[in-house]
């Protein structure tokens, strides 16, 4: 292995784009797992409904993105119970992103789980994951000897998480990330690929080797040069 190929994954619970591009980003993990380390940066997609506006798909108002989920469920055939936003349709998206990093202050393993966890209730069973009710629930089922759910039930009430959320805020918007989902994959330089949007599984492993590719040349470049000056 040259080196770890650090992707940073910007996303958020509501996306309907990053949940069907979820089996191919869990198989890129699996197929790699030592050569990547990866965050997720949680950017709170709709703060409330009366500031949230999509010009590119004129989504205003919960009723309109039942449609947007309908042609993503279309178009990637993964499952999506998109008459959520008739029936009950979530107010934000940030408490759910609170949440999630609720539970990174114990365990990176439970959060990422408890990502997936609460996007599975959303998308398939139509959970409404803006009520702490059902946030509290999806974290309960959570089974890690490194997360203890009254500690995390705790640290929810008293918003322990908002700082880690605040900084995945200003880091999206620090490199104008607008779109979700968007992958951005660095070799050791920090120079590599933006993925914006949900790509088949080819362009994954496209995107990873390209950079991989680089890393590969960033080594070699580093032991020619230490080979020159050696006394």
């Amino acid at each position: 292995m040259v080196g770890q190929v650090k992707i940073d994954f910007y996303t958020d619970p509501l996306c309907c784009w990053s949940w069907a591009l979820e089996n191919h980003w869990r198989k890129l993990l699996e197929t790699y797992p030592e050569e990547i380390r990866y965050d997720y940066v949680l950017c709170g997609m709709i703060p409330d409904w009366k500031t949230y506006n999509d010009p590119m798909n004129s989504v205003t108002k919960p009723i309109q993105m039942g449609p947007v989920w309908m042609h993503a469920s279309e178009v990637t055939h993964v499952k999506m119970k998109y008459s959520i936003w008739h029936e009950d349709p979530p107010s934000s998206s940030y408490p759910a992103c609170i949440a999630v990093k609720t539970a990174l202050l114990q365990s990176k393993t439970a959060a990422d789980d408890y990502l997936f966890q609460i996007r599975k209730c959303l998308m398939e069973e139509g959970e409404n994951i803006s009520r702490r009710e059902v946030l509290l629930d999806i974290a309960s089922k959570l089974k890690y000897e490194d997360f203890n759910f009254a500690q995390f039930e705790t640290d929810l009430k008293t918003d322990k998480g908002k700082d880690l959320f605040r900084s995945d805020l200003q880091k999206a918007r620090f490199y104008s990330i607008g779109r979700y989902p968007t992958l951005t994959m660095k070799n050791a330089e920090g120079k590599g690929i933006m993925i914006v949007g949900y790509r088949p599984y080819e362009a994954l492993v496209e995107a990873y080797k390209q950079v991989q590719l680089s890393m590969k040349d960033y080594h070699l470049q580093n032991d020619n040069w230490s080979g020159t000056n050696r006394d």
